[in-house]
C-alpha cells in the first residue's frame, strides 16, 4: 500500500550518520546501481530493487525522485513460489522415473545426494514456469529532518529494505520505535548507566 493511500502502515527510521550534500547529488546513480532487475526469464524465487515512485515499471528513474524536501522512491519485490503440494507431486513422479531407470541398470538404491539434486532440479523447472508476483513499497526520505518513512511493517520486508538502503547509500538507519525514541530523550548521565531489563 503506497504512502499516498487513504490509510497506510508505516515504519519510521532515523538516519544515523550526518548526510553530506554530495550523497544527494549522486542519488540517481546510486538508485540506478541498485535498481530492480526483471526475473521473469530467470529461475529464481525473488528479485528486488529500487523503482520510481510514480511508475513501478520504471527502474531507470525517468522522473526525478526529488519532491520538495523529500526524496521519494519505491522498493519493488517480485516473488515466485512453487506450491509444496505441486513440488511434492512432481518430485515423487521424477523419483519413480529415476528408480525405474536405476533398476534397468541393475541398481536398487538412490543416494541422498541424488535425491537432493533431483528435488532442486524439479524446483528450478517449476519456478521457470511460475510467474513472479510483484509488490511495491514506497520510501519517503525527509532530507531536512533525516527521517525515512517506509510503507510496510512486515519484518522480512523491513529487513530487506534496511539492508538495501545501507548498501545503496552507505549510511545506517535507526528504527523510530518507542524504545529508541525514549532513549534519545534521556540525559547523557542516565544513558551511561542504562541497561535493559527483561520482564517476564
Amino acid at each position: 500500500m503506497g504512502i499516498l493511500s487513504a490509510s497506510v502502515s508505516l515504519s519510521i527510521y532515523k538516519v544515523k550518520e550526518k548526510v553530506e550534500d554530495s550523497l544527494f547529488k549522486n542519488v540517481l546513480d546510486r538508485l540506478r546501481q541498485f535498481s530492480f532487475q526483471e526475473i521473469e526469464n530467470l529461475s529464481v524465487e525473488r528479485g528486488f530493487g529500487w523503482v520510481s515512485s510514480e511508475d513501478w515499471l520504471d527502474s531507470h528513474f525517468a522522473s526525478s525522485p526529488f519532491k520538495g524536501n523529500y526524496l521519494v522512491f519505491s522498493l519493488r519485490l517480485d516473488t515466485r513460489r512453487v506450491s509444496p503440494a505441486v513440488l511434492k507431486k512432481h518430485y515423487t513422479l521424477a523419483l519413480q522415473e529415476l528408480l525405474s531407470q536405476k533398476k534397468k541398470e541393475g541398481k536398487n538404491f538412490i543416494s541422498k545426494e541424488e535425491k537432493k539434486e533431483l528435488k532442486e532440479n524439479i524446483k528450478l523447472k517449476l519456478l521457470s514456469k511460475t510467474l513472479p508476483v510483484p509488490a511495491v513499497f514506497d520510501v519517503s526520505w525527509d532530507m531536512l529532518k533525516n527521517l525515512v518513512y517506509f510503507s510496510s511493517t512486515r519484518e522480512k520486508v523491513k529487513e530487506l529494505f534496511v539492508d538495501l538502503f545501507v548498501r545503496t547509500f552507505e549510511i545506517h538507519l535507526i528504527p523510530c520505535d518507542p524504545l529508541n525514541m525514549a532513549l534519545e530523550k534521556l540525559p547523557e548521565e542516565v544513558m551511561s548507566n542504562y541497561s535493559p531489563s527483561i520482564l517476564v
